[in-house]
């Protein structure tokens, strides 16, 4: 059955396409519901304990997230195209056994559950992404990949919300029994959907001659490929990491801490509208990033891609000025602020560092890549949950606002990331094609 998918796949570049983007989009939009359906619970600490807060839980699971980013650094980078669909499987299967301890553990061992949650997972983008780089159709592949965690986050919240209500409504749980056993009931619902796209990965060829004729081969990578690549283009590397760094900071308090931003502003928030705020964002910013795919000069792709991300940040700053004039609602808002951060955040995926790799031909793979900022942008988001006090959001502030805060640091990340963006554009527009390189 394998071998005749593969050959049908093979026979059709429309259908190959159509069933990669499907695949890809699907397996890390069910990952999603093992990781994040949990941020719809309150967690309310207790005047005996504050290991049942919010920030604490957020921060563990974030923390086993962030050790599994520098983990797969290497173990993404090195992976082989066999192994990628059993590894993700295993992965999965480990995520949802730390659900269950979640569920029957006692405090303060949940902590420890919901950190070994998130160990394992940090490492399915790479091995997702394995599937998809290297071809023509890339950065549209990838761009549908993205869209899956920008209307994932919003969905595991609705998800959360509507299993929290099954649990204490029908079977008649206490709320903090609900909150313990609704991360594990949740995911359950994807166990048997995710087998089957990870299945639907493993059966996508790999590139074609033509592909890697224009993208270059993307094979594992040894340290010394690694710390070639990373010495060879630091400065610019260096730009995109720091503006990366920073949207994964903003973008993860956005979408950890939705209600209570919503909440500051005084908005009355449904269960559904989580997921309507980020399907518009996906929508936007799968249009934008995807059309790179039809720009055939990896030079004029990667210079396109960095301007997309210099115009997010221009987008932040828009939607702070229409708050602050009350000429948007607070849903409005989100969208825009959503739409700013993700527009930077999916041209890397997509783009910039597909685009890099196949302008110049190095040895290497966007895996690595990946791997080496995304470590930057959750140790970053760890050290912001872990500010005593002030916490930017997560610990209230003196007026028990967090969206004050919020509103603060989406003005500071559009101030430095479009310096940032502004560097990484003069570097990179000094590289040759390899075709120009070789003659030297």
């Amino acid at each position: 059955m394998s071998s005749r998918a593969r050959k049908w796949l093979e026979s059709d570049a429309w259908l190959l396409n159509s069933w990669a983007m499907l695949a890809a989009f699907s397996t890390y939009f069910f990952m999603y519901m093992f990781r994040k359906p949990f941020t719809a619970a309150a967690y309310e600490a207790t005047t005996e304990s504050t290991w049942d807060s919010k920030a604490t839980i957020v921060s563990a699971q974030v923390i086993g997230y962030l050790i599994s980013k520098l983990i797969g650094i290497r173990l993404v980078s090195q992976m082989t195209a066999g192994k990628r669909a059993v590894v993700l499987l295993g992965l999965i299967l480990l995520s949802q056994a730390a659900l269950l301890l979640f569920a029957i553990v006692p405090a303060p061992w949940h902590i420890v559950a919901i950190f070994l949650n998130g160990l394992p997972l940090g490492m399915v983008f790479g091995l997702v992404l394995g599937f998809l780089e290297g071809r023509r159709m890339t950065e549209a592949l990838v761009a549908g990949l993205c869209a899956s965690f920008i209307v994932a986050g919003g969905f595991s919240k609705t998800l959360g919300q509507w299993t929290l209500g099954f649990l204490t409504g029908s079977l008649e749980l206490s709320l903090a029994q609900a909150e313990r056993w609704m991360p594990f009931v949740a995911g359950s619902f994807f166990l048997i959907p995710i087998a089957i796209t990870t299945w639907m990965l493993a059966q996508i060829p790999p590139p074609t001659s033509r592909d890697t004729e224009l993208r270059s081969e993307r094979t594992p990578m040894t340290k010394q490929d690694r710390m070639t690549m990373l010495r060879r283009y630091g400065l610019g590397l260096g730009a995109v990491s720091l503006f990366y760094l920073l949207v994964t900071i903003l973008r993860s308090l956005r979408d950890d801490f939705a209600p209570q931003i919503l909440g500051g502003m005084g908005a009355k928030i449904s269960a559904s509208d989580y997921s309507w705020i980020d399907t518009q964002v996906a929508v936007l910013v799968l249009l934008v990033n995807g059309s790179t795919a039809l720009i055939r000069s990896n030079r004029v792709a990667l210079q396109v891609s960095l301007v997309i991300s210099l115009a997010g940040f221009v987008l932040i700053a828009t939607a702070l000025g229409l708050n602050s004039s009350a000429s948007i609602s607070p849903i409005t808002f989100m969208v825009l602020i959503g739409a700013g951060l993700y527009l930077p955040y999916v041209a890397v995926h997509t783009t910039i560092f597909e685009r890099l790799i196949a302008l110049t031909r190095d040895r290497g793979n966007m895996g690595f890549l990946m791997y080496v900022v995304d470590s930057l942008g959750y140790l970053g988001y760890v050290a912001v949950l872990f500010i005593p006090k002030r916490v930017l959001i997560g610990a209230e502030t003196a007026d028990g606002n967090f969206y004050a805060d919020f509103r603060w640091y989406c003005l500071s990340v559009s101030a430095i990331s479009t310096v940032a963006a502004c560097v990484a554009i003069t570097y990179f527009s000094r590289l040759r094609p390899f075709e120009e390189s070789a003659k030297d």
